[in-house]
């Protein structure tokens, strides 16, 4: 099977590129973004070396979906998906935080809780609590957004003091950020699904703000079986979820946190393949769609020439 790790397209009127983590971002007219879901899979702020095939289709018409689905509640800069790979959409100045919101304690949550800490992003958190527990109401624990490296989480009162977002702009940032959680549980629920979690990322163009990037993937988002939750919880077994935090945990289990001086394993053919399994299947399970691979020969030219056919009614 094909993945793509890189493009390194020339698109009329390009004026700028940016290399994210998994998207190829290009700049056309400085008014418009061509974004690129490559098949490039990171953990742990690290981006790992093998591309996991059709997990950028995954990705991207996930997040299509759901941008449609929510756009009542806020605007998003998507224009047009010309390709299962590609979003193209207005250029907004996004927003230095990440807004994480969490109605279960999983995760980096309860890594944070496990070792001890009671107050995460300064949301004071009860003592008792176990690993997936759902919790009384959902929590917002936002994270900074680090041009390299790692996201670290922050404060409210933090991203007020240092003036990285106007108290205007953020208490508008956290209705919407409860609103589009709210949604996203009740479609998840209609697939038979919980969200645990999941990050939002915000922009502003000509006083509005989008919604940007991608929302309710298995990146940005993890998600549990809600058939036999209660069942794993009383028994103190681990959820079954549709997320990336397996790949963590096979990173965990071979000694990589992405700390220094640590080695990515091995990705053997059999891993990688295991991972775009799971990606089709959370696919399939939370839009309820059948997955359909685009299998073409020239997956490059393929793209090139969609977004081109769509960049010419732009421009």
């Amino acid at each position: 099977m094909k993945a793509i790790k890189e493009t390194k397209f020339i698109f009329p009127k390009q004026t700028n590129f940016y290399k994210g983590k998994v998207r190829d971002v290009y700049t056309i007219d400085n008014r418009f973004m061509a974004m690129v879901v490559t098949d490039r899979i990171s953990a742990f702020d690290v981006v790992l070396p093998e591309a996991i095939p059709f997990k950028g289709q995954v990705l991207n018409q996930i997040a299509a979906k759901f941008l449609a689905a929510t756009k009542d509640i806020v605007p998003n800069w998507v224009i047009e998906v010309p390709d299962e790979m590609v979003t193209v959409g207005r250029i907004c100045e996004p927003f230095k935080v990440e807004m994480v919101i969490r109605g279960y304690l999983a995760g980096h949550a309860w890594r944070e809780y496990s070792a001890g800490k009671r107050s995460i992003c300064g949301v004071a958190m009860p003592d008792g609590l176990n690993e997936n527990d759902k919790l009384p109401e959902p929590i917002l624990t936002p994270t900074t957004k680090a041009a390299v490296g790692h996201d670290e989480d922050i404060s409210r009162e933090a991203i007020l003091a240092k003036g990285i977002v106007s108290l205007f702009d953020y208490e508008q940032l956290e209705e919407y950020t409860r609103a589009l959680y709210q949604r996203g549980t009740e479609m998840a629920a209609d697939r038979g699904l919980i969200l645990v979690d999941t990050k939002y990322e915000f922009g502003k163009a000509d006083h509005t703000i989008y919604l940007i990037d991608e929302i309710h993937t298995p990146d940005s988002s993890r998600y549990f079986y809600a058939e036999g939750y209660q069942e794993r919880q009383a028994s103190h077994e681990a959820q079954k979820q549709l997320s990336k935090e397996f790949v963590r945990k096979w990173l965990i289990d071979n000694n990589f946190q992405g700390k220094e001086g640590q080695v990515v394993p091995e990705m053997t053919t059999q891993l990688i393949d295991s991972i775009s399994e799971r990606y089709i299947e959370l696919y399939e399970q939370i839009t309820g769609d059948k997955f359909i691979k685009n299998e073409a020969e020239h997956i490059l030219n393929r793209i090139e020439h969609n977004v081109k056919d769509c960049l010419n009614k732009l421009i």
